[in-house]
């Protein structure tokens, strides 16, 4: 696939940290994404009390929305600034304690415990910490990761789910040699290859 000028464009975890300290985030959507609302049923399945992950989930507001529907939330994100401004945002009480097997890592959980929040690099979770998941809401992951990380992080992805579970991914098509991403331009093609 041409990813053009994007293949070796690499942004660097500090370069994400400065964005959400310059409120450079318009990636964050205050209403929520209407793509989530519209396939719900196929992340659900007619299942209730899921576990759903929200990789890189900055502070994502559908993360509360499906936690108030009865399901458990697990979200990572780099950025302490922008987990803790979700919990404050949604009035939300929580513990932080720091997590055992990551260096330097933290776990922010709300008190109703539904919601628990990683912050460290998402290369750093493994199913031993976090866990597999029924279900996955990746709205703007896979095209920040990246280009030369994809692999790894799908093959991450893969790993974190059960058998039986559903991943909602949505990805942004545009010219590559016209904007260097992020977000990144991620063809179907590449999609299929990751996933399968």
């Amino acid at each position: 696939s041409d990813i053009g000028p994007q293949k070796e464009r690499v942004v660097t975890e500090e370069e994400w940290l400065q964005k959400w300290e310059m409120g450079n985030i318009g990636f964050h959507k205050e209403q929520g994404h209407p793509l989530l609302q519209k396939y719900l049923d196929v992340l659900l399945n007619g299942r209730s009390g899921l576990r759903i992950f929200f990789p890189l989930c900055g502070k994502a507001v559908e993360m509360k929305w499906l936690a108030d529907m009865g399901h458990s939330v697990v979200g990572v994100e780099v950025s302490e600034q922008a987990v803790k401004e979700f919990f404050s945002e949604h009035s939300l009480p929580y513990c932080e304690e720091p997590v055992p097997e990551i260096s330097g890592a933290k776990m922010f959980q709300s008190t109703s415990g539904n919601i628990s929040l990683y912050c460290c690099s998402i290369y750093d979770l493994s199913s031993s910490i976090v866990g597999k998941f029924d279900g996955v809401w990746d709205r703007g992951a896979l095209v920040a990761v990246n280009p030369c990380d994809r692999q790894r992080y799908a093959s991450l992805m893969i790993s974190l789910v059960e058998k039986n579970s559903s991943y909602l991914l949505v990805t942004v098509s545009y010219d590559p040699n016209k904007h260097k991403g992020p977000p990144f331009y991620v063809p179907e093609s590449e999609v299929q290859s990751l996933f399968g």
